[in-house]
């Protein structure tokens, strides 16, 4: 049985939105990490924007024809500039309304704002925590985390964490916590035992039903348990 909990070092929380409401908490249950994707998630739409943007002002001012072949080079620069902002605006929400959320209890993610899509991970479920990064994810601190668990998921990979390696040891630490008062809870419980059969034992004495060394004896061997 594991000794009494060791105090918990300080981590940084680092808050990026509510991707869980606290009212959804379970008892005693606190967030730890609330993380909104890494920005790169958004760099693909950036820069369909800019290119866009540069191909519809040429569309417009930099070609030479006639009337109706400008007009329809013009439409088509418009088309490409308000498309662009459209799939910029779409990979906006989703990352907005994207949510790793790490808690005392649980992994929680979390994504969409009409239609939803969530996972949930108990802690003591997590089998093993591995990050992948290449080499320009290592100089933004990105990343993509997977967390292989027991049950039906068995293997779930996040993209787009940010600074994984150190979301992989706040969950390793919260799976230690969580792990230590598991086995706190199951020594209380222990203890309490203990009292009730001692506090059964001694009624027995003082009704007669056990000897002075009968007493003695079972009390010890409850104590030595």
């Amino acid at each position: 049985m594991a000794g009494p909990t060791v105090p918990r070092r300080p981590i940084t929380v680092t808050l990026s939105g509510v991707g869980i409401n606290e009212s959804h908490l379970h008892r005693n249950e606190r967030i730890v990490l609330d993380l909104h994707p890494h920005w790169v998630m958004l760099f693909k739409a950036v820069l369909a924007v800019v290119v866009s943007t540069v191909i519809g002002i040429w569309l417009l001012f930099g070609l030479s024809g006639t009337s109706t072949f400008q007009d329809i080079l013009g439409w088509i620069g418009i088309l490409l500039i308000v498309a662009s902002l459209g799939y910029f605006a779409q990979r906006w929400i989703a990352w907005y309304s994207t949510n790793f959320v790490v808690t005392t209890d649980r992994c929680i993610y979390r994504s969409g704002i009409i239609a939803k899509r969530g996972i949930e991970i108990p802690l003591e479920r997590i089998n093993t925590i591995f990050f992948e990064q290449g080499f320009l994810d290592r100089i933004l601190r990105a990343g993509s985390l997977v967390i292989e668990s027991a049950g039906e998921m068995g293997r779930q990979t996040f993209e787009d964490v940010r600074d994984p390696v150190h979301v992989q040891n706040v969950l390793y630490q919260e799976m230690e916590d969580n792990e230590n008062r598991k086995f706190d809870r199951i020594g209380g419980s222990t203890q309490l035992s203990t009292a009730d059969e001692l506090a059964k034992l001694v009624d027995l004495h003082a009704q007669g039903h056990l000897s002075d060394a009968e007493f003695e004896q079972q009390k010890a061997r409850l104590l030595e348990s």
